[in-house]
């Protein structure tokens, strides 16, 4: 079998367990409601609790009711001292040669979650992002706004669709997943699991899709820097300095150049999770 050959999906894949919980909650409600006098607003009241509580897990993405979510590296990565430097959105013709150039200027690796349709309307550049010792990862096929919303066949079907695309494109098929700014619903996980995908959110972010001052962007990042550490920058949809230049290019040489000082690696996630 070849590598980009994409193998089955795995058949069965365990709900979260605020599936059951919130079965049971209902079930509950229900039978408090209709057979203990005055309960129903306190049925009610319950109820709407566990779906408040459902959606602020969904739109918190370092949470992990929903699911296992990977923000910081594997013990046996702290002891080597390393860091997983993610980039999001690309690929981009313009900035993401810049990026590859300044990480080999300082010789790090970084993870690339790379929007598939991207990388099918640029192979080329997604088949260098792998040759210079990168990784390419799952950051669904189309970016959508409303990728929180979908149920089990939406979410099968997007992030399927993204892994072809992605093995087709570098020969590789993906084994990291990141769900769009982060935001998911409680049916993603078991897609995840059948796809044999980690849903991997980050450790610190640097807003630097909207923040225009590079300072900044570097400051949310450093602060508190150390082993084991997930960081989250962006090559697509990246924001402007005030002369133009994307941040990321102006935020990646210092940063990079702390991890030196601390003496910190940067590796990709799937070197950092090997033995995770």
């Amino acid at each position: 079998m070849s590598s980009a050959t994409v193998p089955p999906i795995r058949p069965v894949a365990s709900m979260p367990l605020i599936f059951p919980a919130s079965a049971l909650l209902h079930v509950g409600a229900l039978a408090a409601a209709v057979w203990v006098p005055g309960a129903l607003p306190w049925a009610i009241g319950a109820v709407v609790l566990n779906h408040a509580l459902i959606t602020g897990a969904g739109l918190t993405p370092r949470s992990r009711l929903l699911g296992p979510n990977v923000t910081r590296l594997p013990a046996a990565a702290v002891a080597r001292r390393e860091v997983a430097l993610t980039i999001d959105d690309g690929p981009d013709p313009v900035v993401t040669p810049q990026v590859l150039d300044v990480l080999e200027a300082y010789g790090q690796r970084a993870t690339f979650f790379c929007i598939a349709d991207r990388v099918a309307a640029h192979p080329g550049l997604a088949r260098e992002i792998v040759a210079r010792g990168h990784s390419i990862q799952n950051h669904t096929a189309r970016h959508r706004h409303d990728f929180s919303f979908l149920g089990p066949r939406g979410y099968a079907a997007e992030i399927s669709r993204a892994q072809a695309l992605l093995a087709q494109a570098t020969g590789e098929r993906p084994s990291c997943f990141r769900a769009p700014a982060g935001l998911r619903n409680p049916f993603l996980a078991p897609v995840l699991q059948r796809l044999g995908l980690s849903l991997v959110s980050w450790t610190r972010r640097g807003f630097d899709t909207r923040e225009r001052d590079p300072a900044k962007v570097l400051g949310r990042l450093v602060r508190g820097l150390a082993a084991g550490d997930i960081l989250l920058l962006h090559d697509g949809n990246a924001a402007r300095t005030a002369d133009g230049r994307p941040v990321v290019l102006e935020v990646l040489p210092p940063l990079l150049a702390r991890l030196k000082a601390d003496r910190l690696r940067a590796v990709t996630l799937p070197e950092a999770l090997k033995d995770g």
